[in-house]
This record gives structure tokens, C-alpha cells and sequence, in this order.
């Protein structure tokens, strides 16, 4: 999704990965509209199939760059099953070397990496993005650009992203533009 600043690709994304339920309409996932899903059922839901990156990382601080990464797994009973998956995150992003880092020890950039492979952990179906590439530089850019056309690929996730960077834009398989609260193309 791309527009300028106030468009509405915010809010539509947090519209579509559940986390503003307050929208006149629906949204529904496997036939279920959000707005009739239970509490336990819409947690489940998000930390089963949603993976969402935000435009600022909200790591814990007092846990390590792999126990971020590892803590939905951890919320799902799937510790064990998950720590080498993270581990592989982690050497994909270029960060194997700071996996028992706390974030105060880590760079903007590489917390934001964290943050994105926090996001993919679970494998979800459905990955919603709020600028994830906004405060890396162009080489990591492109490594999380590569990481999502993989997981699109080798997982079927599909991948809805908000960004202003033009070339990350034309990557998209499918692009939405926004203006004022409307999709416009």
C-alpha cells in the first residue's frame, strides 16, 4: 500500500490484521468476521496466522534478540519446536552473532530486523507491515524485501506492507493506492 502521509494505509492495516476492530463492515478470516471472534479466539488468531511488523520494533528489553524473536512461539507452546527456525531468521538477517544481545545493545536497524523476524516466526498465512524497511539501510532492505518474496513463496504467506520506498513498491506483486481514506488504484 503506498500514498501520502494520512492516506489511510495505516489504519487500513490495522483494520485487516485485526488490531482496530472499531470499523463499520467486516473483515473475515477463514469465513469468521473478526468483530464476532471471542477474545481467546481473535488472540489465537493473531498469533497463529498474523504476524505484524510495526514501524517501531516494541521488543521486550529485558529479553535477549532470540527470546524476542522466539516469544509467540513461547505464547503457543512451541518453544522447542521453533529455536532453530529462529536461529535460521536470525543468520538471514545478519544477526547470528547478537542472538543473546539485549535490544540496548543493538542498533535501531538491527532491532527492526528482530522485530520482523519476531513477526515471522509462526509462519503465518498473513504478514501486515507499517514501513518495515523504513529505518534500514538499503542493503538490509533488501534482505527483508528477499525474506518476505521467500516466505511468500515457501510458506504461502501472503504479505500486505504500507511503504513510501518506491523500489520496494514495485517488488509487490499487486499494489493499492490510497487518498484520503480511499483506494484509489
Amino acid at each position: 500500500m503506498m500514498g501520502r502521509s494520512g492516506s489511510g494505509k495505516s489504519t487500513l492495516l490495522y483494520i485487516l490484521s485485526t488490531l482496530d476492530r472499531s470499523f463499520d463492515g467486516s473483515v473475515l478470516y477463514d469465513g469468521i468476521d473478526i468483530k464476532k471472534m471471542n477474545a481467546e479466539k481473535i488472540h489465537a488468531t493473531r498469533n497463529k496466522d498474523i504476524g505484524f511488523v510495526f514501524q517501531f520494533h516494541y521488543l521486550l528489553n529485558e529479553l535477549t534478540a532470540i527470546e524476542n524473536i522466539l516469544l509467540p512461539a513461547r505464547k503457543a507452546n512451541q518453544l522447542d519446536q521453533k529455536e532453530s527456525f529462529a536461529r535460521e531468521l536470525l543468520a538471514h538477517i545478519g544477526l547470528s552473532d547478537k542472538a543473546e544481545r539485549l535490544p540496548a545493545n543493538l542498533s535501531g536497524g538491527e532491532q527492526q530486523r528482530v522485530a520482523i523476524a519476531r513477526a515471522l516466526i509462526m509462519q503465518p498465512k498473513y504478514l501486515f507491515a507499517d514501513e518495515p524497511t523504513g529505518n534500514l539501510d538499503s542493503a538490509n532492505g533488501k534482505v527483508i524485501l528477499d525474506l518476505f518474496e521467500r516466505f511468500n513463496k515457501d510458506y504461502g504467506t501472503t504479505i500486505v506492507y504500507v511503504t513510501h520506498d518506491k523500489e520496494f513498491g514495485e517488488r509487490a506483486k499487486k499494489k493499492i493506492q490510497l487518498m484520503d481514506g480511499i483506494i484509489v488504484n
